[in-house]
């Protein structure tokens, strides 16, 4: 799963291939739907001193041609210099491995897209001894994708989509498209669905559409454990609070009164284990303080909730 907005434009090339040829066809470059990918080392560096390390390097397979390599970079700006590491790194790898290369490079203004197109020259007196033209998918040729049947189609050109227009208008009408689409999913493929949610949402981040994101969430119970996204964030709050009502619906369903401080002290625990300690108790307790009697130190649990 992806880390950053930087790491999320390249690595879904790499953990969603379908992507490869819906993306190619936007670019004008014909590519086989059942072409085969595989991830290649993303290290070109030859002596330790000089690092240079594309960020995702794919070996294409199409049905209708030979093998190629795909070097994609993400690209927030125009950076003195990035341009001849991409001749670099497209020299390198025809070098290393025998194979033609083409150079990705996926943009969220049409600045830094304009820029990377290129082309770039290497040559002196007239001369060039080297040009490099590097493909660019950005916000001036990825589809703006505001239909949810549309958007379920390809979920993952979609999603690319949605970050490559991320800074753009019509933000939330995308983001809600997508939305729809991935509750419908859930029923028949969640695992997908729930790659999709959480990739957004590391993705987008602490921009304006990742706050979008985050609201539209939370509105989502579904329980993905171990990523602490909005989602699992929801489903843990809900999981608490419906705890605390079952110990006191046990407690007065047996008859026994439950002082207000009780009841407070019950609905403001956070801590799940606590509360299931309590809820055990509530079905053997002649009065609501035996919840409470010779608590253990529950982990994560405050003083006053142990």
């Amino acid at each position: 799963m992806v880390t950053s907005a930087h790491e999320g434009m390249h690595r879904i090339f790499q953990e969603r291939p379908e992507i490869l040829a819906p993306v190619f066809g936007v670019l004008g470059v014909p590519l086989s739907a059942k072409a085969t990918v595989d991830a290649v080392t993303t290290d070109v560096t030859e002596a330790r001193p000089l690092e240079r390390r594309v960020d995702t390097v794919l070996r294409i397979g199409p049905s209708d041609g030979e093998d190629f390599l795909l070097a994609v970079e993400a690209q927030s700006g125009k950076v003195a210099g990035k341009e001849w590491s991409w001749a670099y790194y497209i020299g390198y790898l025809q070098a290393k491995y025998g194979l033609p290369v083409l150079l990705l490079v996926v943009c969220q203004d049409r600045a830094t897209a304009k820029w990377a197109a290129g082309p770039f020259d290497c040559g002196t007196r007239g001369w060039t001894a080297l040009r490099t033209y590097p493909l660019v998918a950005g916000p001036d040729n990825l589809p703006v994708i505001t239909d949810a049947r549309t958007a379920a189609k390809n979920l993952p050109l979609a999603v690319l989509s949605a970050l490559a227009h991320a800074r753009g208008r019509d933000c939330d009408a995308r983001l809600e498209a997508i939305s729809t689409a991935l509750q419908e999913l859930l029923d028949t493929d969640p695992a997908t669905a729930k790659y999709f949610f959480d990739f957004l949402e590391v993705a987008l981040g602490k921009t304006p559409a990742g706050e979008k994101w985050k609201a539209i969430m939370s509105t989502f119970v579904s329980y993905f454990p171990g990523r602490g996204t909005v989602r699992e964030t929801a489903y843990l709050e809900g999981k608490v609070e419906d705890r605390a009502l079952m110990i006191l619906r046990a407690l007065e369903k047996r008859g026994i009164a439950v002082p207000e401080d009780t009841r407070e002290r019950i609905t403001s625990c956070t801590d799940l284990d606590t509360l299931t300690l309590w809820f055990d108790r509530s079905l053997t307790a002649t009065v609501a303080e035996d919840l409470f009697a010779e608590d253990p130190q529950v982990p994560g649990a405050s003083p006053e909730e142990a």
